[in-house]
């Protein structure tokens, strides 16, 4: 996945979890954002890592 299809995913998955939020549905709107935020520091890392090599 490129960093264009890796940025769309996380803010997809952001958006999903807000719609989810105000829709009442609490529990997949924690989900969402607690995929969100996994899969962004899990991509920061690897481009933190790609930056020293």
């Amino acid at each position: 996945m490129n960093e264009l299809k890796k940025d769309m995913f996380i803010g997809s998955v952001s958006f999903l979890g807000i719609v989810a939020f105000v829709s009442g549905q609490f529990i997949l709107s924690t989900m969402m954002f607690g995929v969100a935020a996994v899969w962004s520091t899990i991509l920061l890392n690897n481009r933190a890592q790609t930056v020293k090599s």
